[in-house]
C-alpha cells in the first residue's frame, strides 16, 4: 500500500453557482478521498483531496471531464504529501 498523498487543484472556468463544489465532493467520497472544496473569491475552486494516488488521479480525471457542472477551462494541480487534516470531504464557502 502506497503513502497517501495530497492532491491541491485549482480549477479555472465557470464553477461557482452551478454545483460544482456538491459535484466534487459526491466523487471524491465515491473515491474514499477527504478534503475540501472551496470557493475562491477570483471565481476559482480549490480542491483539496487526499488518499492513494491513484484515487486522487482519477478525482483530477473527473474535474477535468465534460460531466462536471458548469465549465472547466483548466485545472491547475499540485501534489505534496498527505497532512491527514480532514475527516470526510467538505464543502467550504
Amino acid at each position: 500500500m502506497s503513502e497517501p498523498v495530497r492532491l491541491d487543484a485549482w480549477v479555472h472556468g465557470h464553477v461557482q453557482g452551478v454545483g460544482f463544489r456538491w459535484w466534487t465532493r459526491c466523487r471524491a467520497l465515491e473515491l474514499g478521498l477527504t478534503g475540501y472544496a472551496a470557493n475562491l473569491r477570483d471565481g476559482r475552486v480549490h480542491v483539496v483531496a487526499e488518499g492513494p494516488r491513484s484515487e486522487c488521479d482519477r478525482l483530477l480525471d473527473l474535474l477535468s471531464s465534460s460531466t462536471t457542472p458548469g465549465r472547466v477551462d483548466r485545472v491547475v494541480p499540485g501534489w505534496s504529501t498527505a497532512r491527514g487534516e480532514s475527516i470526510g470531504f467538505e464543502e467550504r464557502g
